[in-house]
This record gives structure tokens, sequence and C-alpha cells, in this order.
């Protein structure tokens, strides 16, 4: 189980699409399949956060795509197509408190949110 520990401030997401909320290439075979606890994961993002979708889909596959996020009821706020198939590197400063302000987890892929325990800490 990786802990996601977060403070109460605005967060932004970037989370990946195929392998982690859909199932992987699901889009070239026959459809979108929400893959699990993608549903709960999203409904305990705070309604002032900012998520960012990523993908290496194509610029063809966008309405396809956008139409099948909002018909599962997942909000977001920008989505980027035609992305490299290779890392997505994170790179931040740390907040004088201390904060850590990148995070990473990396999915087991298709196996959706399960494994993610979300804690806000007001603490932080």
């Amino acid at each position: 189980m990786s802990k996601l520990v977060l403070s109460t401030l605005p967060h932004t997401w970037l989370i990946d699409i195929d392998g982690t909320m859909l199932e992987h290439n699901g889009h070239k075979a026959e459809g979108d399949k929400l893959l699990p606890n993608v549903k709960a994961f999203w409904s305990q993002i705070a309604s002032q956060d900012i998520i960012v979708l990523l993908s290496a889909r194509t610029s063809s596959e966008t309405a396809e795509t956008l139409d099948f996020l909002k018909s599962a009821g997942l909000r977001f706020d920008h989505v980027l197509f035609n992305l490299p198939t290779g890392e997505r590197i994170l790179i931040n400063d740390n907040k004088p408190s201390g904060l850590k302000t990148a995070i990473s987890i990396n999915l087991t892929r298709d196996q959706g949110f399960s494994d993610v325990e979300l804690i806000i800490d007001e603490n932080l």
C-alpha cells in the first residue's frame, strides 16, 4: 500500500491515463475500461485541486478519450496528448518550511488505485 500524505494546500495532480486510470491499450482494441478504485480515488481529490492528465494517445483519439472520461464522471482540467512513452519527470523546489512539493507514485500497470491511500495531514 502506498500512502500519499499531503498538506491541506491546493494540489496539482499529473496523472497518466493508460495503465493507471484506464486499462492499458484498451483504446486500441475494444474501447476503454476504467480500472479498479479510480472513481473512489478521484472522489478524494479536493475540488480546488488541478488535475492534468497525461497520455501518449494521439490527437486523433482526443474526442473519444475525453468523451469516455466525462461519461465516467472523472473531472479534469487539462489533458496532454501525443507525449513520449518514456519516463515522466517532475522537478520542483521544496518550500522553505521543508514541505516536499514533488511526489511520485508508480502504480502496477492495470491495477488502478487500489493500493493508494490518500491522507491529508493538517500538520504539513
